[in-house]
């Protein structure tokens, strides 16, 4: 296109000056125009570097958008040090060091003008220029936008960054520009970018998107305030902020990000309100280092596309939650490292995947009113130091309520875990915690589940439907002397209520309540689930190990369980006499010592687990014998890798032993999606190769599940000798259980008692919650307590009041 000319029209009013005038050329119209007077651009191309001085306006004839193009060789097009206007224009440059259209004084404004260029900036805004810019456009593959300098200033409305080989929008030195309804996209660095002490930045219903960088940029001590903004479809993080920025974020919309939805570091400052973050590959928000702080008020964190925590907290820095709602994540808030903390209030955390509130490493974390739902476990307080608050907060159809392990301490106050398919609160490996007020109801395994001497204490807490018990301790190899739960006021539905545990009397401690009318006699020795890691008798040095006649004498002493009583003795002979072939010098027969066990809850598998490995320990084939059980909740990890870990710690512990895994089917979910069982599974089927000879593995559960387990995953088949099954008690020997018992606690059966059990064990539903050995000594306690309430109206009971049990002191059949 060829250059055309210049009319200028005059408002001046001196006789002397012309109302119009044509020019050759834009530099001479400029020359000639005074304040006011308006500039009309013929169409063409003008290879002119262009300075405007004065409060004029300059622009494209009316009805030819696009028509004028200012196009020098190089150096800067446009150059504006007025408050003039510059309206229907397209301004393109070449020059890589220097900006398409330059700002440098006065309040001018820009509209409808169109800059395709490759320099350093599209548009640049330098020192005290405060520009309007209206319905602009900005291409500018080879560097920045739009870029806000020195103190400038400004406001943008309406303008759209198209392409740029740096940032869309870039404000430092101190500079503060106003967007509103812009688009950025399409950028190769960070959408909006603003780094500088005294720069800052607010957007208004603008839109980010396609950016190669960060969607939003904030860094070294500038500030930024985005309303009503989206910001979605970058390579990097959605935002980021680091080095005491500051940003406000109010009813945004950040999603589909691969990255951290938004990251934080170095003493930033987060303030969300009414912000939607979903659709993240990483973190939704990641906050790092001391004074780090992120402030989230009626947000929504869901739908998370990778396998990361939600919300993650670490190296001292503060999350709040108020109000919020986290959702279809595989974690919803982790917290790490001391000095870190995460306070949530009445916030709802839905569709977790792994757990919902995760405390490690001497964190902190406070809920309070806060709703846990579907998720695999609601809060995990991981390890010593770690702790905080749980309270008024209902925990809902999760795996397990709440787990607390390695001396982790925190308090848990007035909180409801309703449903769970295994514990309610489980404590183990040294865990603390206070439980006050707290209540456990249509729990799948117990109530309150309390291992390895765990100091943790229960007051006023209550259970109601817990299919294996309301409450039960049990100690690990390790507990020390004297150390236990320490239990108060605390109620149950079963009909013996709180049973403490059997091997240890100081263990619990009551106040205000019996200790239960059994709870003086220890050694009680049942056929029902054992404790989660029961300590061998080859770990006690004052203890001499048992021949494996004398555990065999105690497996045949076992009510019922004559299948497996054969299994295991035929087992055992193969072992031993493979173990005297060898002393003679012959070959012996390989024998896979890994079993797998079938059957209901309450039939004896953790029992004969325990019982085997004091066996084989007595045959010199393990060198401890001892027993370590665990679950999915023990191996199955909630982030990447951590799942390798701590199948490796669980096997270490049960090194020169027995590792015995209960529920082995729960590893493989018929809906795995992205579960890390599978991981665990790889992990432990490595680890049994390796170590082949130092730990002998038992997985045990229902039959049709364990048959499913072991057919989808033939490498675990593959590891395992033969499968023994443990049928239901039949009502006969659910009778023996109780006479057992009834002899141990120097009770008798009246005539017509048994006779009135049988029938009772016969009437009594065999559904999944029926609980075989389990059920008998319930029934013997149930029937003991009747008979305390009937003997103590007796002024002087007889030695035959004190010790028969009737018909009557039967329960009601169920």
């Amino acid at each position: 296109m060829a250059q055309g000319t210049v009319q200028v029209t005059h408002t001046g009013t001196s006789r002397w000056r012309r109302r119009t005038g044509e020019y050759a050329s834009l530099a001479a119209a400029l020359e000639a125009a005074a304040d006011g007077d308006v500039l009309t651009v013929a169409p063409g191309t003008y290879r002119e570097n262009l300075v405007i001085q004065r409060s004029v306006t300059l622009r494209g004839p009316e009805g030819s958008p696009g028509s004028v193009r200012i196009a020098p060789v190089d150096g800067v097009p446009l150059t504006v040090r007025a408050s003039a206007v510059v309206q229907d224009l397209h301004v393109e440059g070449q020059d890589a060091a220097a900006p398409a259209l330059l700002v440098e004084e006065g309040t001018p404004e820009l509209l409808d003008v169109r800059i395709i260029t490759r320099s350093a900036a599209g548009i640049e805004v330098r020192a005290g220029a405060r520009p309007t810019v209206r319905r602009c456009t900005v291409d500018n593959p080879a560097g920045i936008g739009i870029a806000v300098l020195d103190g400038g200033g400004g406001v943008f409305e309406e303008c759209e960054v198209v392409a740029a080989g740096q940032s869309g929008v870039a404000v430092r030195g101190g500079a503060h520009p106003r967007l509103e309804r812009c688009r950025i996209h399409h950028a190769s660095g960070a959408g909006l970018s603003a780094t500088g002490e005294n720069s800052a930045l607010e957007a208004v219903g603008c839109e980010v998107y396609e950016v190669r960088g960060s969607g939003v940029q904030v860094t070294g001590r500038a500030t930024a305030h985005l309303t009503d903004c989206d910001v979605h479809r970058t390579t990097a993080d959605g935002v980021t902020l680091d080095t005491d920025a500051v940003l406000t974020l109010a009813d945004c919309r950040i999603h589909d990000i691969p990255e951290n939805a938004v990251d934080l570091r170095s003493r930033s400052v987060l303030t969300l309100t009414r912000t939607t973050v979903r659709q993240f590959g990483r973190n939704g928000l990641s906050v790092w280092d001391p004074g780090t702080r992120v402030d989230a008020n009626q947000c929504e964190i869901f739908d998370s596309t990778g396998d990361y925590p939600a919300v993650w907290v670490s190296d001292g820095a503060t999350a709040v939650l108020d109000s919020c709602r986290v959702h279809d994540v595989p974690d919803a808030l982790f917290v790490l490292d001391r000095g870190s903390r995460a306070d949530v209030v009445d916030s709802d955390l839905s569709q977790v995947r792994n757990t919902a509130v995760s405390v490690s490493d001497g964190a902190t974390a406070q809920l309070d009113d806060c709703r846990i739902r579907d998720a695999a476990t609601g809060a995990w307080f991981r390890d010593h130091g770690s702790g905080g608050t749980l309270s008024n907060c209902t925990i809902d159809a999760t795996q397990t309520g709440v787990i607390v392990t390695k001396g982790a301490d925190p308090t848990i106050e007035r909180c409801t875990v309703d449903s769970p398919a295994e514990a309610g609160f489980y404590v183990s490996a040294g865990g603390r915690g206070s439980f006050l007020g707290c209540r456990v109801t249509g729990s799948g395994g117990y109530g309150f589940h309390v291992i390895d001497g765990s100091r943790t204490t229960l007051k006023k807490c209550r259970t109601e439907r817990c299919a294996r018990g309301g409450y039960e301790f049990a100690e690990g190899g390790d507990a020390a002397p004297g150390s236990g739960p320490v239990v108060e006021d605390c109620t149950s539905d079963e009909s013996a209520g709180l049973r403490p545990p059997a091997a240890r009397e100081t263990a619990v401690q009551t106040t205000g309540q019996s200790p239960g009318l059994l709870g003086a006699i220890p050694g009680q020795r049942t056929t029902e689930q054992e404790p989660l890691i029961a300590a061998a008798q080859p770990q006690q040095p004052e203890q001499p190990a048992r021949t494996s006649k004398a555990v065999l004498g105690e497996l045949d002493a076992l009510v019922g369980l004559d299948s497996v009583k054969r299994e295991v003795r035929a087992l055992t002979d193969m072992i031993e006499v493979g173990r005297r072939r060898q002393q003679a010098g012959l070959k012996a027969a390989s024998v896979k010592r890994h079993l797998v066990f079938t059957g209901s809850p309450g039939t004896g598998k953790t029992t004969v687990a325990r019982l085997y490995g004091e066996i084989l320990a007595s045959l010199g084939v393990l060198e401890k014998g001892h027993l370590v059980e665990v679950s999915r909740v023990d191996l199955v990890g909630e982030h990447i890798g951590s799942t390798a870990i701590r199948t490796q710690e669980a096997f270490d512990r049960a090194r020169g032993g027995v590792l015995f895994i209960d529920e082995a089917y729960a590893l493989s979910p018929e809906d795995s999606g992205r579960d890390f069982g599978k991981e665990a599974i790889d992990t432990l089927v490595k680890l049994m190769e390796d170590h082949r000879d130092a730990v002998v593995v038992i997985v045990a559960g229902y039959t049709a599940e364990m048959e499913r387990f072991l057919s989808v995953n033939p490498g675990v088949a593959s590891r395992f000798s033969r499968t023994i099954t443990f049928s239901d008690y039949e009502p006969d020997e659910l009778l023996r259980i109780v006479e057992q018992q009834a002899d141990e606690h120097e009770y008798r059966l009246a005539p017509g008692t048994a006779e009135a059990l049988l029938k009772y064990f016969t009437a009594i539903p065999k559904g999944p919650a029926f609980g075989n050995g389990r059920t008998a000594r319930q029934t013997f306690e149930a029937m003991v307590e009747r008979h305390a309430g009937r003997v103590a109206q007796f002024a002087e009971p007889s030695t035959d009041d004190l010790t028969l049990l009737y018909a009557e002191d039967l329960p009601e059949s169920p």
